[in-house]
């Protein structure tokens, strides 16, 4: 298993992920855990990852260009696997709208050659990545974190406890955690809009201007009422 984390503080798992299981298991090349400074992928001279969002607001929002970019060249790099079948891989992102991690989606992503886990921070993320770039969103829990770095180690630590050889088999057996412990824990509402940072129109092909992610045009006029109507009535309920 190939773990790839995209985060912009790549220093903040050097202890966590060298010692104890991880750091055996990383040994034994039962798991490859890369962290990888999403900056090295910005076109800049001061490395810029965010923007403020469209329509106004608190906060910065991650730019989908460099994420784009570092999931283009994480993707295409070659894996290990067994057999030599072509490689099993999943994009995540951390999010506070995302499914809450269990045991049971831990063993789904167990099952995977390479995770790619991108690291938020801030107000959010262009929501072009969630469109186009991802391929599920991932909650540990209803609270409020600065960033998806400390999620990423959870997922990470859970995930690599399931891969064979990680652990003993009469270890995971013991465990005392069930599946079933969490099925009545209600979750907590909450509200969310889709929130967009420049460029206005993105091309993920360059050779190809056909293909264009936009924001949507309610954002770009500066219209403050016409702007609170759309994210109204684009608001998700999350549960």
């Amino acid at each position: 298993m190939t773990f790839d984390v995209v985060t912009i503080f790549p220093e903040a798992f050097e202890s966590y992920f060298n010692v104890s299981i991880i750091k055996r298991a990383k040994a034994k090349g039962l798991i490859k855990i890369n962290i990888h400074n999403l900056r090295s992928w910005t076109n800049n001279r001061r490395q810029t990852v965010d923007d403020s969002p469209y329509g106004g607001g608190a906060g910065m929002v991650f730019k989908v260009e460099p994420i784009f970019r570092a999931l283009k060249d994480l993707l295409k790099k070659k894996i290990k696997t067994k057999k030599n079948k072509k490689a099993k891989r999943r994009v995540i992102l951390f999010s506070p709208g995302g499914k809450k991690l269990n045991q049971e989606i831990a063993l789904r992503l167990s099952r995977y050659d390479q995770l790619v886990l991108i690291c938020p921070r801030y107000e959010g993320i262009d929501e072009r990545v969630k469109d186009h770039l991802i391929d599920e969103e991932i909650s540990v829990g209803d609270y409020v974190l600065s960033g998806a770095e400390l999620p990423a180690m959870v997922l990470v630590d859970a995930v690599s406890r399931l891969i064979p050889g990680v652990i003993k088999k009469q270890s995971l057996k013991e465990e005392s955690f069930s599946l079933t412990d969490r099925q009545n824990i209600k979750n907590l509402l909450c509200c969310e809009y889709p929130q967009y940072t420049r460029p206005a129109v993105f091309y993920p092909n360059s050779k190809n201007k056909k293909i264009a992610w936009k924001v949507p045009e309610a954002l770009l006029k500066g219209d403050h009422k016409k702007i609170k109507e759309w994210r109204e009535k684009h608001m998700k309920i999350i549960s």
